[in-house]
């Protein structure tokens, strides 16, 4: 796993600065990406600069250096990633004569590129990467990124100098960096807790899409011709990325080819699927672990990692003290019944609020998912023992298990079944009665109530219920359920919230079920926005490789071929997970209710992250920053304390924007 930067001049020198000193600069900030080694490259001819951070996983020799050169001389490549099948595709090579000094996964790829193009080359590798390629012959720079965007790349211009990198804070790092805001994009961070590609934080600079390739001729960008990061063509001067494969293709094609497997059939190929996808996942000249939480996802990518593993697999968990946030006991019983060489660390709550004032330096632009601090501790306390830990991440979205499915199935059932007036009535009965009152009159009944029915902050559900009842379709009923912040243009001064793939219709695809689209749509936004970020950034923070199994493109196409009935089972999702899982641990380990990998925010906001929290909301300050409505902010602060709504998720994507923003302010 490494870290990656480039740039190209349209000048011969930056203010006077030098090439070298400039990229310099920007490769020494992706340092804890890869603090094992570091290189750049120059062509002072054509003002092009390529970096990388080396954390070494695969050859550690010097043979693996980056950037690397091909052996013919033509091609220069800086490479952050694993490509697991890569002694596969060495053999196919070298059956065709071609000669490979090394044995790094990037030595691979490039003599792969070299031999048979950029887009044959990918279409044959299994893994996650995000590389820049410089063909120096035809003077043309390649961007290109994985299929499901498990690893990071940031470009655009600087003013008129182009640059690219693995992360944000390597752009700003540019001598000459110019940054603006993008208000409009601030609004979908509040709505949903990140900023979906292709945007960011600043105006002009955009994440390369999953799954995309970005060619840029040297002559556009000197000229800068402009960069189109949706892919679509606005003018003939627009640069754009070419997809090499497409979710959405996945999914159309699996619309009329399902394969009716038996459930036996289907459980065994997944087995064999999985079982080789982490047998190649597992390769590491380092050492390796992986992340429990004792839940069906990872409980299962540990239990085939032992199944192939001589010695006991290490796995790590955090837990917390707040039992509706603890999942570390059943870690523990899952890991023993395995076999594991298990690592558990209980944090307090002031451990886990230690972490908070690190989130901007870790992540770049504002990114508030509360998960991210458990996150963080869990790859801090692996990286003791490892270099490279596998993750159970993108069961819920392949497979149907984010128990939103299945409510949000339930709330359309209602909205079809009654006119809109029932429906308005029913809502103002919700919202009427004051949450506070919900809540006392709903705990109280749990003891006679089953226990589908303890929710937490039931009056906040009902409230939202109420929410999801006046909209018109299941369109915008799924869109604000998804949503923590259902107006961001209101807390956004001077803003127009931009339009996503969450919000175009005409952008998805047509699938069998309303199930199908919201899985389609958390795989193609939810999940490299948020989860993937969420897990490189934490990881990455203390140069720890994170790898994921489920995501290996083979599984995912599986997942979509699968028909509903071997996914979903008595309104619950992972079907097939379960029983695959259950081969080789006790459904009495692992059956019971989805928990999550949260923290108590909202109890934090009200004890000892109080006073952090007025600072960053201070009405003055607010005013004289002139980018969020104080106003609107106030009450929302100010309901919060009182206990009259609880705003957690919604005051946290506010607080995160404004830690980051205060660090922008103290680098100036």
């Amino acid at each position: 796993m490494c870290g990656i930067s480039g740039l190209v001049l349209c000048r011969n020198k930056i203010g006077g600065v030098s090439l070298a000193f400039a990229m310099t600069k920007m490769n020494d900030a992706l340092y804890r990406r890869g603090p094992d080694d570091q290189g750049i490259w120059l062509d002072g001819e054509n003002n092009i600069a390529l970096g990388h951070r080396r954390l070494a996983v695969i050859d550690l020799s010097e043979k693996g250096k980056q950037p690397m050169r091909s052996a013919c001389g033509r091609c220069v490549i800086v490479y952050n990633g694993e490509i697991y099948n890569y002694r596969a595709i060495r053999k196919e090579l070298e059956k065709e004569g071609v000669s490979i000094d090394g044995d790094s996964d990037t030595a691979v790829l490039l003599a792969s590129i070299v031999k048979w193009g950029i887009k044959s080359s990918i279409k044959k590798a299994h893994g996650m990467f995000a590389f820049s390629l410089w063909d120096c012959d035809d003077k043309v720079l390649y961007l290109v990124r994985d299929r499901l965007g498990e690893k990071p790349l940031y470009y655009g211009y600087s003013g008129n100098q182009f640059l690219f990198a693995s992360e944000l804070k390597s752009l700003t790092s540019f001598p000459e960096w110019r940054g603006e805001i993008d208000r409009d994009v601030l609004t979908l961070q509040l709505r949903h807790g990140y900023i979906p590609a292709p945007y960011s934080i600043y105006k002009g600079i955009f994440k390369l899409l999953p799954g995309s390739i970005l060619k840029l001729p040297l002559e556009d960008l000197q000229y800068r011709k402009e960069l189109n990061p949706g892919g679509q063509s606005i003018d003939k001067n627009s640069l754009s990325p070419q997809r090499y494969w497409s979710a959405r293709s996945v999914a159309e094609t699996a619309v009329n080819n399902k394969v009716h497997y038996t459930k036996e059939a289907a459980v065994n190929a997944l087995q064999d699927l999985l079982s080789g996808t982490i047998k190649n996942q597992m390769i590491s000249d380092v050492p390796l672990g992986a992340f429990l939480s004792g839940g069906i996802d990872s409980s299962i990518v540990v239990a085939l990692m032992q199944s192939q593993s001589i010695n006991p697999v290490r796995t790590f968990t955090i837990g917390f003290h707040e039992a509706r946030f603890n999942e570390a006991k059943h870690a523990k019983k899952v890991a023993e019944h395995i076999g594991t060489d298990h690592t558990e660390m209980y944090v307090t709550s002031k451990e886990a609020m230690d972490v908070i004032p690190g989130l901007p330096d870790y992540y770049d632009e504002p990114f508030s998912d509360p998960s991210q601090i458990p996150t963080y501790l869990v790859s801090k306390l692996a990286k003791e023992q490892v270099t490279v830990c596998l993750s159970g991440d993108g069961g819920d979205e392949l497979f149907a298990g984010y128990e939103r499915y299945f409510w949000a199935m339930s709330v359309r059932n209602i909205i079809e079944s009654l006119p809109m007036m029932a429906r308005n009535t029913f809502a103002s009965i919700l919202q009427r009665v004051p949450i506070p009152i919900w809540d006392m009159l709903l705990t109280t009944s749990y003891p006679v109530l089953p226990k589908r029915f303890h929710f937490h902050q039931p009056g906040e559900k009902l409230n939202k219920l109420g929410d999801l009842l006046r909209t018109k379709d299941f369109e915008l009923m799924y869109r604000r359920l998804i949503s923590q912040i259902g107006d961001p243009e209101k807390y956004v001064l001077g803003s127009t919230e931009p339009k996503t793939v969450l919000s175009m219709k005409k952008e998805w695809p047509q699938l069998s079920d309303d199930l199908e689209t919201m899985q389609y749509l958390d795989t193609v936004s939810y999940l490299p926005d948020d989860i993937l970020v969420k897990l490189d950034r934490a990881s990455m923070s203390i140069s720890l490789e994170s790898r994921v199994p489920l995501l290996d493109h083979k599984i995912v196409e599986f997942a979509w071929s699968l028909p509903r009935e071997l996914k979903v089972q008595d309104k619950s999702g992972k079907s097939i997970l379960k029983d695959l899982l259950y081969k080789y641990v006790p459904r009495e380990l692992v059956d019971r209710p989805k928990m999550g990998f949260g923290v108590p925010i909202g109890e934090w906001l009200r004890g000892g992250m109080q006073e952090w929290a007025e600072d960053l909301l201070d009405p003055n300050m607010l005013k004289k920053q002139g980018i969020l409505n104080s106003e609107s902010v106030g009450k929302m602060w100010v309901e919060h304390k009182s206990g009259k709504r609880n705003w957690e998720y919604q005051l946290w994507n506010i607080l995160i924007f404004q830690s980051w923003h205060q660090k922008q302010i103290s680098q100036i």
